[in-house]
């Protein structure tokens, strides 16, 4: 597996956690698998896929991180953050 960096990170809001940058499909993947506040639903589970998928080398970063912030936005927790579109 090789972790794939996003082109810019995704900063989501995770409760009590705090603020937190995303900065790749590794990280993202551990995210979704730990600090996700619901983990089931259409966006969570393509998430967690596509970002398997681009450690495997199935898919690009960009997908993973797409992928990412559509299930970020689905459980309410992207931080919109204009500088990082």
């Amino acid at each position: 597996m090789e972790d794939k960096t996003f082109a810019t990170p995704v900063m989501v809001s995770l409760g009590a956690m705090g603020l937190r940058f995303v900065a790749s499909a590794w990280e993202a993947l551990e995210c979704l698998r730990n600090q996700w506040p619901q983990q089931e639903g259409v966006e969570y589970k393509r998430a967690v896929r596509i970002c398997k998928d681009a450690l495997e080398g199935w898919m690009t970063a960009a997908k993973a991180r797409q992928a990412f912030v559509r299930a970020a936005r689905r459980a309410g927790v992207l931080v919109d953050n204009p500088s990082a579109k």
